[in-house]
């Protein structure tokens, strides 16, 4: 589904993403992983259009690399930005309408309907300023948000960060749940047990560039792998 070529990704003088290319299959989870500052968030942005890039995006056979952030949305590449992003004085519901800006009212309304059955906090808190919730209810809230925009491909930056070890199983559950009804997901994380525990195939980032990539049970057996990313 995304063929990723040769991603750069400079700021002024400094190369953050350095020829990265990967893949992520259809209906596949795949994940980036690697410390602060490896490239991932960069590469993230790429995609969406956020960032200045060179290289080739191909989304479902067709170039993305020079489209705007929202072209790149309306082919159904949508982002959960890493801290979220939400607006802190807007309620849940009106949160979650604005992932929906590119949509019809009637398909808004089917899609919000829908999401707030499957997931019945969104309808408790639907009055709630989003500014008041807990780290954990807010990164749900983001999901849900771009949820709203019918994403073919679902871009997931940093979705544990500062979150407790029992909201991050909860992330986890939400995200095999999505992938279950056929939703191709790429994550971005540092959390490398929790996105190998998640994903397909992982691609690890050191200083912009491809340092391993493999399945997780392959990165597992490796002993680099093991010591400087999971802890063992």
């Amino acid at each position: 589904m995304l063929i990723v070529d040769g991603l750069s990704v400079d700021y002024g003088a400094i190369r953050a993403v350095r020829e990265v290319s990967f893949r992520v299959p259809d209906g596949a989870i795949v994940a980036l992983i690697g410390a602060n500052g490896a490239g991932k968030s960069s590469s993230m942005n790429a995609l969406s259009g956020l960032v200045a890039r060179k290289g080739a995006i191909t989304f479902d056979g067709a170039d993305i690399g020079s489209l705007e952030t929202d072209a790149i949305v309306r082919r159904g590449v949508i982002q959960v930005a890493q801290g979220r992003q939400l607006f802190p004085e807007m309620s849940v519901r009106d949160n979650l309408e604005m992932g929906a800006y590119l949509r019809s009212n009637a398909q808004r309304r089917a899609t919000l309907e829908a999401l707030m059955a499957r997931f019945p906090f969104l309808q408790e808190r639907a009055a709630q300023r989003c500014g008041t919730l807990s780290g954990g209810e807010q990164q749900l809230v983001a999901i849900a948000r771009a949820l709203m925009g019918a994403p073919r491909l679902l871009l997931l930056d940093e979705p544990t960060l500062g979150l407790a070890p029992l909201i991050v199983k909860r992330i986890g559950k939400v995200i095999r749940d999505l992938h279950a009804q056929g939703l191709s997901i790429l994550i971005a994380e540092q959390n490398a047990a929790f996105a190998c525990s998640l994903a397909e195939s992982v691609i690890v980032l050191e200083n912009g560039r491809v340092a391993l990539s493999g399945t997780p049970a392959e990165l597992s057996a490796n002993d680099d792998m093991r010591r400087s990313y999971l802890g063992v």
